[in-house]
């Protein structure tokens, strides 16, 4: 009894070894090679072949240096105006929402992921909110804190990012929705871009709402306050 579980310890430790190195060796290596595919694009394509839709999957890699300096400015303003300052856990955030879903129960539950956090789950997880898949998730934000500069998670989340149905990444949105490259996005249509993301299946950039546009303006109000986007080796702290 005692040689059984002394071999399962020793597998569970090795088990637990293994995920370490790996996981790590992956987010170096993703430090430099583009992230061509994510674990939510598989997700979505078997989700439309389960039900019976045509295959569709747009997505093309794009430097940061070939996507317009905008959209880096329009999704901070909408999603993480802390993004250069905090390491990758807004707490300030985390706060504020934990106490007005705890005052306003009514309300829609309102998130304090950051950019970081969203990239972590575009890249290695799966969606949901269990507390399993959560914690995965801070693991991943902080590898990739530690590993990655902020020009390249940036770079990651713009080329990740679900921007509607089938189409990833601000090269895809800007063809499909703009009839442009990403590099020729205007300041609006990127706060049209960032105006979707709480919902891009639902919400769409080609096709905006009333309450769309509301949002639209809201977030070219904010980008006048977020600074522009600093290239790599630039100080991101200024």
């Amino acid at each position: 009894m005692k040689k059984l579980l002394k071999r399962i310890l020793n597998t569970i430790k090795w088990i637990v070894v293994a995920f370490f190195v790996s996981t790590i060796l992956v987010c170096i290596a993703y430090r430099f090679i583009p992230v061509y595919f994510t674990p939510l694009m598989f997700i979505r394509c078997g989700q439309q072949l389960a039900s019976g839709e045509s295959l569709t999957l747009h997505h093309h890699w794009m430097p940061l240096e070939r996507i317009s300096p905008s959209l880096p400015v329009a999704v901070m303003a909408s999603e993480d105006q802390r993004f250069l300052e905090h390491h990758g856990f807004d707490f300030k955030a985390i706060e504020y929402a934990a106490r007005r879903n705890r005052e306003h129960p009514e309300k829609r539950k309102l998130g304090a992921s950051t950019i970081s956090q969203q990239t972590a789950k575009n890249v290695f997880l799966w969606p949901g909110r269990s507390w399993v898949r959560k914690g995965f998730e801070a693991y991943f934000t902080t590898l990739i804190e530690i590993f990655w500069s902020k020009q390249r998670i940036m770079e990651v989340y713009l080329n990740s990012i679900e921007m509607g149905n089938g189409i990833y990444g601000a090269d895809a949105v800007a063809e499909w929705h703009f009839n442009c490259q990403a590099a020729d996005l205007s300041r609006s249509q990127c706060a049209l871009i960032a105006a979707t993301l709480p919902n891009p299946r639902k919400f769409n950039s080609a096709r905006p709402s009333p309450y769309m546009l509301k949002r639209r303006e809201r977030i070219l109000r904010e980008m006048q306050y977020v600074p522009a986007f600093p290239k790599e080796g630039e100080d991101v702290r200024r």
